[in-house]
């Protein structure tokens, strides 16, 4: 575990040395990554942590518990990181731990060492705690490859809603081809 140090919003530039600040985790970014929505000096960058592609970061804060410890599979190149959050780096699929580190399980883990009351915070060593399956990277890039096209019917709408549109249409098709036929409508369909 990398913790992040020195990046704050006041040191954000136009251009310049990607890098996220821990709160970007939950309110800009999603599952995973590989471009930067903020800037940094190469100046400043020289100074600050970085992560590297592959790592997980992980927000080490938050105003409530669900976002304390929300994972960032991070795809792109080196980019600088902010205190309060932390680069897991490890020799596993990114995604993988990526999407483990959002389950029930661990949100239930983490429930129990956050701490604080306006500030919310898990402890570096409590995170590292953690067990994890670690199945052969074979099967996590089959998970993986599961998990992300669920992912993407869930929150790309360039994707889930064609799919819907079609899976309706289907349907549309079906019911006016029983109707207009008169045929009767299979039991398991009548009560849809």
């Amino acid at each position: 575990m990398i913790r992040g140090s020195g990046l704050q919003k006041k040191d954000f530039t136009e251009s310049g040395v990607g890098c996220i600040h821990y709160g970007q985790i939950y309110t800009y970014y999603g599952t995973y990554a590989q471009k930067t929505k903020s800037f940094v000096s190469s100046k400043l960058a020289k100074k600050l942590k970085k992560a590297q592609k592959g790592d997980v970061l992980i927000s080490g804060v938050s105003e409530n518990i669900e976002d304390v410890c929300k994972p960032l599979g991070w795809l792109g190149d080196e980019i600088c990181i902010s205190g309060d959050m932390f680069a897991f780096r490890h020799n596993q699929n990114t995604k993988f731990i990526t999407y483990l580190l959002q389950t029930t399980n661990f949100k239930r883990y983490k429930e129990r060492f956050a701490h604080g009351a306006k500030v919310i915070r898990v402890k570096q060593d409590k995170i590292l705690d953690y067990k994890i399956p670690i199945p052969p990277l074979a099967e996590q890039e089959r998970i993986v490859a599961i998990l992300d096209k669920f992912d993407a019917l869930v929150n790309d709408i360039s994707v889930g809603l064609p799919a819907e549109l079609n899976a309706r249409r289907k349907q549309y098709e079906y019911y006016r081809g029983k109707l207009l036929t008169f045929e009767p409508l299979e039991k398991d369909h009548a009560n849809q």
